[in-house]
């Protein structure tokens, strides 16, 4: 189940045309008109984002960051390349609600840690073993049980810690970082720009396909069909709180091929 689309196709020369007064005059009312249009995309990534947070965390607070996230979006924007504004849009908006999550550092520091430490466990296994690392292996590893393990990947997926388009660094010493949306090229970008993010995308698509087939199904259904955890469960015949754990470490796996440690790993 995909994000619909807040145009149908009646309104789409509607917009289209609408697109093309903003480009060519740049007033705020008529940015505001796409604003009403194309709102339902926040409450739609809020709500995603929103699933996997504390109670403590106000739905309300997320949609009012990830509205700014539209507005860079459609000030950016650039109809004449070709590409859909709805998928340019959500990446922008969910960063624009990360960034303030962030800013909050509401993740407990614990938490953190036990991230930290299944990446390093990830990532030597991986070096040594030229493959992701199954649940036992990992878990014999930090000299924890399955269920141990099990438990921690459920804490991780409950603070939202593990999720695929949150920050990824990059290879290098700049120290640069980018979201999985950030790999869909700005409109304004020059042709290294260009360049250094169909890289990405490659090293992206590279990493996931060197995952397990039910990590990957996992994945595609959560972020290209747009599955929740429990219809993904009702698919693969598990429990969500199982989805929950397969997801957690397939993004914490992406990662650790990702980030500085990617020069440990196989080719």
């Amino acid at each position: 189940m995909k994000a619909r689309s807040p145009v149908t196709d009646v309104q789409r020369d509607e917009i289209d045309a609408l697109w093309e007064r903003y480009k060519a005059s740049g007033k705020r009312n008529v940015r505001d008109q796409l604003l009403l249009q194309y709102s339902p995309l926040v409450k739609y990534v809020a709500g995603r984002v929103a699933a996997g947070l504390p109670n403590n965390i106000d739905r309300s607070d997320l949609v009012s960051s990830g509205m700014f996230g539209l507005v860079d979006a459609i000030e950016k924007f650039d109809p004449s390349r070709g590409f859909r504004f709805e998928t340019y849009a959500i990446s922008r908006i969910r960063g624009a609600i990360m960034d303030e999550l962030r800013a909050l550092d509401w993740v407990p520091r614990s938490v953190r840690n036990k991230a930290r430490r299944i990446e390093d466990a990830i990532a030597e296994l991986e070096a040594r073993n030229h493959r992701p690392p199954t649940d036992v292996e990992l878990a014999e590893h930090m000299s924890i049980s399955v269920d141990q393990l099990q438990t921690t990947l459920s804490q991780i997926s409950m603070t939202g810690v593990a999720a695929l388009d949150d920050l990824l660094s990059i290879s290098g010493g700049s120290g640069d970082a980018v979201t999985l949306g950030d790999t869909i090229a700005d409109r304004s970008d020059g042709p290294s720009d260009v360049f250094e993010s169909a890289e990405m995308s490659d090293r992206l698509r590279t990493a996931i396909a060197a995952l397990p087939e039910r990590e990957r199904l996992v994945l595609g259904l959560y972020y290209f069909e747009g599955l929740t955890l429990a219809q993904i469960g009702e698919v693969l015949g598990v429990t969500e709180s199982r989805v929950c754990q397969i997801h957690t470490k397939s993004v914490l796996q992406l990662r650790t091929r990702l980030s500085d440690r990617e020069r440990l790993l196989p080719a």
